[in-house]
């Protein structure tokens, strides 16, 4: 693996596909910069699986799902940059401002932020990620997309610039001697927004979901997150002058947590319980927990984000 995390992914291969292997839960830092928040505290998924198809066709045909897209080397699953569920075709060729997880501060610093389902997962380019990368200067592969497609960064594979307008409605662009890639930019739609290649039916890719409480987004400050990287946690920030907190700490049942809570969704009362990840399938299609934030309420459409449908 010549990204160099062997110790956060691994790889089994089937006949039609590979099954990258992780907890998503990253080793870099989290949460750092956020201020738009949903009140959830990353947790770690052991179980938690994503598929790759082998010999990948392009279709040309932009498929959607509310929910990951893509799975980064580090085993960290890639979303769209939506916190308002699933994209719906027509609005792939219009940004979205009202539901811009970065607009809306909801990214941390290395790209990503947690959903409804306590799970880390990257919106924008996972730069905390690449600059842990083994070979990060030669311009690597940072994820793949579940049709089987790579995706760079920001430049091509050879390190030159993408051109403006290149790149097409799902942020990808094809190649005439490697095939189709996806990639990362600095505008929207800044990641891969929709798939492009026959991948089947993308609502038995798994989601990752838990059975505590979800908040509601609310604009914070001071958010800060320590973690001992096993599931011991505890995520503090501040609202109207008020302190809040969520705190983490794994049971005897790896995919299972006590968690403490004081939160602004809450009105402040301190609760608590133990709660469990669940790797499921069967509701990629349709919006489940594990996603976005959700829409804030109004808002309306942007303005188009220029440009059209022409290894771990």
């Amino acid at each position: 693996m010549e990204a160099g995390f062997e110790d956060e992914a691994r790889v089994t291969c089937h006949s039609d596909r590979a099954l990258i292997h992780s907890d998503s839960y990253p080793s870099h830092e989290m949460m750092t910069g956020i201020v738009g928040t949903n009140e959830q505290i990353p947790l770690p998924a052991p179980g938690y699986h994503a598929p790759v198809h082998f010999n990948s066709a392009f279709t040309g045909a932009p498929q959607t799902r509310d929910s990951s897209l893509a799975i980064a080397v580090n085993g960290i699953p890639i979303f769209d940059y939506s916190a308002g569920g699933e994209i719906n075709v027509d609005d792939l060729y219009y940004h979205q401002p009202h539901v811009d997880t970065l607009l809306r501060q909801e990214i941390d610093f290395c790209g990503g932020h947690v959903g409804r389902g306590d799970d880390y997962h990257y919106h924008e380019l996972p730069r905390c990620m690449i600059e842990q990368m083994a070979n990060r200067d030669d311009n690597p592969i940072i994820a793949w997309g579940f049709d089987g497609f790579p995706m760079y960064a920001n430049d091509n594979p050879d390190g030159s610039p993408i051109a403006a307008g290149v790149l097409d409605v799902c942020n990808g662009q094809p190649d005439p001697v490697f095939g189709y890639r996806y990639h990362t930019s600095d505008a929207p739609p800044y990641i891969i927004q929709c798939l492009v290649g026959e991948v089947g039916d993308l609502s038995t890719v798994p989601t990752i979901g838990i059975n505590r409480p979800s908040g509601r987004p609310t604009l914070v400050e001071d958010l800060t997150f320590t973690h001992d990287g096993a599931g011991t946690g505890l995520l503090t920030y501040n609202y109207q002058g008020e302190s809040y907190y969520i705190e983490s700490s794994p049971t005897d049942d790896e995919n299972c947590f006590e968690v403490e809570w004081k939160t602004v969704t809450n009105g402040g009362v301190v609760e608590s319980g133990e709660f469990c990840h669940v790797i499921r399938t069967g509701g990629g299609m349709g919006g489940p927990p594990g996603g976005g934030m959700g829409p804030p309420p109004g808002g309306g459409m942007g303005g188009p984000p220029g440009g059209g449908m022409g290894g771990p």
